[in-house]
């Protein structure tokens, strides 16, 4: 699994010009399923988006995570992480896991973010969406399940 982590000082999605999640100060959270990828990536992923040390403290460092400073954050799926551009000029995207395996996992992430404690905000899997976000900082990390194992 891959994910971008966008830290922000708000965010929304909208789904036919409806808002169907929004959040204040935390992370935006794009979410690509590759295939091959199981529920250990996903639990690796969450892991990391929650413990993840990138807000600051009183000193101006970055020492906080997602869980500490009791943000949320927005889940966005994003199966165009997988995109391959090496070639052409169009993106492959067999890389990406079939629809119903990245919905089941895309959830599976989402509930072990929420047992973690955090709150969560989610888009529309499959959906054509809007994202818009303030990013703080900018702070933008991106994390791979695939370079933990």
């Amino acid at each position: 699994m891959r994910a971008v982590l966008q830290r922000v000082s708000s965010a929304s999605v909208r789904v036919d010009s409806r808002v169907v999640g929004a959040i204040g100060p935390g992370l935006v959270v794009l979410l690509g399923v590759g295939e091959g990828d199981g529920e250990a990536d996903a639990v690796y992923l969450a892991e990391k988006t929650a413990g993840l040390r990138i807000f600051e403290d009183e000193a101006g460092k970055m020492n906080r995570s997602l869980r500490e400073i009791n943000a949320e954050a927005l889940i966005v799926s994003q199966f165009t992480l997988y995109g391959d551009c090496r070639k052409g000029r169009r993106p492959g995207f067999s890389a990406a896991a079939p629809p119903d395996v990245a919905d089941t996992l895309y959830r599976f992430y989402v509930r072990q973010l929420e047992t973690q404690g955090i709150g969560v905000a989610t888009g529309v899997f499959q959906a054509h969406m809007q994202v818009a976000l303030v990013n703080d900082g900018p702070v933008t990390m991106l994390l791979d399940s695939r370079k933990e194992f």
